[in-house]
This record gives C-alpha cells, structure tokens and sequence, in this order.
C-alpha cells in the first residue's frame, strides 16, 4: 500500500493553513498523482470539517486548522465526510521516560500523523529526559532533549496546528535523578522529592525555566501523582510526621506560585487528592470525603487530570468527573491508549475503555481530552503499533466507526502499515477466563521473559485456568497464519517484528508445557529432545525476535534503552541454556532432580498479574523501569 499524496494551488490556501499545508508536504504533498485539495472557510466555532469529492479532487470546508487536517486526512483516504469535534482539546501524551525516547524526525512525523488524524495537542512525558544547565547527570545516559530540540519540535507542532505541552514531574516520579548522589539533598524517599526544602525548589525553578523558555505553550503539566510515601522517608526524620495533604498542597502552591512567575498555567494529575482520603489509597473510591481546609487549599489555577484507563462503565467516569467538579475544578480526562505492559498495542483493552469513557465525557460536558501511551516497565511496545489505537480513538471521538472508514484513514496516512493487520497483532494479548469466573489478562511480555525453568509466569496462568496454554496456542496459530500473507513481499518491518513476537510466545508457551510434562513423566527420551532440540530452536527465535526488536527501535527510538530490552533478551538465552544444562545433570545422574521445576506455589496461594509481571521482568535480570 501506498502513502496517500496531495496537491493543491497555493494561491488559493486560506493564510492560516499555509504553515500545515507546507508541514504535511514534507511526507504527504508535491506528488503529481496526489489527490488535488482545495479549502473553504466555514462559519462557526469549534472545529468541524465538511469534505466533499469536487472532480478529480476534494473540496474541504473547515472552521480551524486542527479541522482542516482532519479533513485532508479524509480526503487522502478518499472519503466524504462531515463531522465535528465535541472537545476544545484533542490531545495524545507520549511516554519518553520509561526507557525509550524518540528521535526528533520520528516525533515529527507521528505530530503529522496527528494532525491528520485531528489531534490538536501533544504531551511530551519527560521525568528527566531533557538537559538541564549545570545538571550533568540529570536525565545522563537517558536520551535526553536539548531545549533546541524541544523548539524544534515546538515549531513544526505550532506549523500543525497541535499545541506541545511539557508533561514533566515535580514531586513524585523522580527515581531516576535521585538514585544519584549528587541528588540525596533532595531526596525524601527513593522516588518523592524532599518538600519545603530550598534545593529542591532550586532544582524545579530550573525544570521550569527549561519548559517555559522552550515551548510556546503556556501550559505545563507538573504531575505529581502516585506519590505514596511522600512525607515518610527523610522528611519523616527530620520533621516528625505530617498529614499527608498538607505537605502535598503546600508544595503545590510553591510551585504553582514558580510557574505564575514564569507565566505559566500548571496542570497536575489528580489521584493523590483521593488517595489521601482513604487509608487504602485508593484512586477510584467514590465515598471517601476529602476534607474542606484540604480542597480550599488548592490553589485555584491549577487543572486536574483525571487519569483512568480501566473502567468500562460510563457511570463510574461520569462519578468521577463529578467528584472533581465538586473540588471545585473542570477536570482534564485522560484515557488510554494502552501500549503498556505489552510488545504490541493492545487493541482489546483500548476498545473495552475509550466508549464508555467518551460517553462519560460527552453526557458530562467535558472540555478537555487527552489519551495517554504509557511505557511501563521498559516502553517494549512497538511505538508505531499504537498509531492505530491513535486513530481508533480519534474516530471514536469524531464520529468515525473505528472500523472500515478508519481503515482506508489509518492505511492512507500510515502506509505501508495495514490497519487489519496491526489489530490482528494485537490478538497477542489475549483474555482468558480463570477459574474463578473472571476475565485474566494474558501479556505477551509477561511469558516471553519468563524464567524457562521457574516459569512463574507460566505455571500461575495455569493455576487460574488449567488449559490456558493449549487455547492460546489456538489462538496464536491462527494470528500467525493471518499475519504470514500480510507480510509476504511487503516492506513493513513492524509486521515481521510482530510475526517474531508470535513465533516466540508459540515457541515459548510449548517449552514450558513440554518440560513440566516431561520431567513430571521423568520422561528421560522428551528431556533428552528438549535440551538437544527444543533448547536451540527456542534461542534462534529469541535471537530473531531480538533483531527485529532492535530494528523497531532504531527506527523510531534514540540508543539509550535499547540494552536494557538487550539484556533481557541476553538473560533469557543464558537461561535456556542453563535449562539444557540442567537437564543434562539431572539425566546424568549428577543431580537427583531439577529443583527449579519442584518449586511451584501451592494452589491455596492467591497469585494475580501484577505478581507475574513482577516475577518475570525482575528474573530477567534487569528489574522494573
């Protein structure tokens, strides 16, 4: 498939749209074949776009540029279309701090993707991956963006139409730099800066001074969240103890005064305001009170995001949403395209959550939205795999169907990447339903970086549904023979990478069935093939899965994090031939058994996900990002 091209007259583009036009030209325009485009202005507000087929073109009536590119993007796809925009803000934040940042020419070309798609505003998540004056090991060996950089990627934003907010951190969140000695000045516990604290405020002076000198915008977003031991580490020790609300306001108001200086309007994640309401510090609880000095302290210029990636009714949003309100403030949504734990987008956990979130969103008037692509625990994730949960959402939010019209969008704007090909990638990540009765989600990295001897990813699936393994094999057998036709002869080096990831989850889920079968048989003739066979077949995937790991990522991403995946990847063939080795002692006789396969939880032991995930990645050797 090709990239879809446009033409138009310059003498008849609308001043506004000279700076988007000229932008999307560099990947989309100057193409005597392309799809010619010519614009009208429509009255009104807001942003609404009405494309009609004119001849052999398109005519694209639009009252804003964010409206105008979502229109080309239509027209590129070779589609009429009529709709509007039901939120002031549009926006897509992009995690570059858990181990991955993206390259400058790649962040352009996804802004361009955006636009198409009709996205007004970018995030750029950086905890500490950027270069601050006189900090030599802030963000060191972490990839991070000069201030030349950021305005860089400030201008071709600005060009686009999308307003780029630094997304950055202020109080929580901060492991990184204060695993540094340079930093234990500023250090209250081993990821929460130090309150009250004149260095630590010197410190975010400069974090802001950076943002603010670097973007137009004068929004930021400062953070703050999941900052559950604030107040118990050396704050505890030297200050006796504090409630929990009051050291988190008072640093609010330090720094929303430090962004005001600088003429700044700050955002923060909200969930410590309800997590501090209840002993559990539970985000989503709906009927602890927050207390009045506590809700009247809160400085009144600062929006809160509310964050909510899970629920699937619309009723608890529309709660939520509610709750804000009564603090007194017009919440920010943040929803989730989920690109977390997992190698490849999770379609499935995006579609079960972005409806009943945007009806939340529609019935209760919200202004702003953003949707969120987190990296948790490395950013593994194809990056690229996620545009087609960005395009999903857009039409979601639109009025598109997600399905056949953002196909012909999607393939259009992300060519040679084929929308129906990249969700039936996504089938990786499969829900299966335990014994218990629930849904229990299985992740492709969960398995991939499972011990091969201790398997506790493995063997805990097992406990929740005994035939897990033998109906994901179906499963994956069958995504395998969708994708192998997909990526004969095509240039689309994230669908061989995906194929990669099949073979190795196919290869990996056989090994561990096949070592418990056989050491529990103490079939010696199956061990003998496992370690002689089955050992080196799975080492060649994991080295082919390793390569066009490092394909995706060099594409998209800077180094810096690649030998993390690397290790990884180096661990788990360590270990697979420690596997055979093991098998060769015990088939010997230099062993009496292999106790790494005897040690397994009894079934009475409650195990849950977050425990595989936990298990797997820290067994890996590299621990949790």
């Amino acid at each position: 498939m090709k990239k879809g091209k446009f033409v138009h007259s310059q003498k008849d583009v609308p001043e506004a749209l000279s700076p988007l036009l000229a932008s999307l030209a560099e990947e989309y325009g100057s193409a005597a074949e392309g799809v010619g485009l010519v614009f009208e202005r429509l009255p009104g507000n807001g942003s609404r776009v009405r494309v009609v087929r004119e001849g052999r073109g398109y005519r694209i009536g639009f009252t804003s540029p964010t409206a105008a590119a979502r229109g080309i993007g239509c027209a590129l796809a070779g589609m009429e279309a009529e709709e509007s925009l039901p939120f002031s803000v549009l926006g897509i934040m992009i995690d570059l701090s858990r181990n991955m940042t993206m390259t400058v020419p790649a962040l352009k070309s996804w802004f361009r993707r955006l636009a198409l798609a009709g996205y007004n505003m970018v995030m750029l998540y950086c905890e500490d991956t950027y270069v601050l004056e006189d900090e030599p090991v802030f963000g060191f060996m972490r990839g991070g963006y000069s201030a030349g950089e950021i305005r860089e990627l400030d201008r071709c934003a600005r060009d686009l139409g999308i307003e780029l907010v630094g997304c950055i951190q202020t109080l929580g969140h901060m492991e990184q730099i204060l695993r540094w000695s340079r930093y234990r000045p500023v250090r209250d516990t081993a990821s929460v800066l130090l309150a009250d604290r004149p260095e630590t405020f010197s410190l975010i002076e400069k974090m802001l001074d950076f943002w603010s000198g670097a973007l137009s915008s004068r929004r930021i977003h400062i953070g703050m969240d999941e900052t559950h031991d604030l107040g118990r580490g050396v704050f505890l020790d030297r200050n006796g103890y504090e409630r929990g609300f009051d050291i988190f306001n008072r640093h609010l108001a330090r720094v929303d005064a430090l962004c005001r200086e600088r003429g700044l309007t700050p955002m923060i994640w909200s969930d410590m305001y309800f997590r501090l309401s209840n002993p559990e510090q539970e985000y989503y609880d709906c009927t602890s009170p927050i207390p009045d000095d506590v809700r009247e302290a809160i400085p009144r210029d600062v929006q809160l995001v509310y964050w909510d990636y899970y629920h699937t009714d619309a009723d608890f949003y529309a709660a939520m949403i509610r709750r804000h309100r009564e603090l007194g403030f017009e919440p920010v949504m943040a929803s989730g395209i989920w690109t977390w734990p997992t190698l490849w987008y999770d379609h499935g956990k995006t579609a079960e959550t972005v409806p009943p979130c945007l009806d939340a969103c529609r019935r209760e008037h919200v202004k702003e939205l953003i949707f969120t692509m987190w990296g948790d625990d490395g950013a593994f994730c194809d990056i690229d795999s996620a545009l087609a949960g960005v395009f999903y959402a857009a039409d979601q939010v639109w009025g598109g169907d997600g399905g056949a019209r953002t196909a012909a969008r999607f393939d259009a704007v992300c060519a040679p990447a084929d929308y129906r090909a990249y969700l039936t990638a996504a089938k990786i990540n499969a829900v299966r339903i335990g014994a218990d009765g629930k849904k229990m989600k299985i992740f492709s990295s969960y398995l991939i970086w499972d011990d091969p001897l201790q398997g506790v990813a493995f063997f805990g699936y097992r406990r929740q549904d005994s035939r897990f393994d033998t109906d994901l094999l179906a499963e994956l057998e069958k995504i395998r023979a969708s994708l192998v036709p997909l990526t004969c002869g095509k240039d689309d080096g994230d669908l061989l990478h995906a194929g990669n990831i099949v073979d190795l989850l196919i290869g990996k889920l056989r090994f561990h069935a096949a070592l418990a079968d056989a050491y529990d048989r103490k079939d010696r003739d199956g061990l003998q093939e496992i370690a002689k066979k089955n050992v080196p077949e799975l080492v060649a995937s994991v080295r082919a899965f390793d390569a066009s790991f490092r394909r995706q990522w060099m594409r998209s991403a800077r180094p810096f994090g690649l030998e993390r995946i690397q290790a990884r990847n180096a661990a788990l063939i360590a270990r697979l031939e420690e596997t055979a080795v093991r098998i060769g002692e015990f088939l010997d006789g230099a062993v009496p058994r292999i106790e790494e396969l005897e040690c397994r939880l009894p079934d009475r032991v409650p195990a849950d996900n977050e425990d595989f995930a936990r298990y797997a990645l820290v067994s890996s050797g590299t621990g949790i990002i």
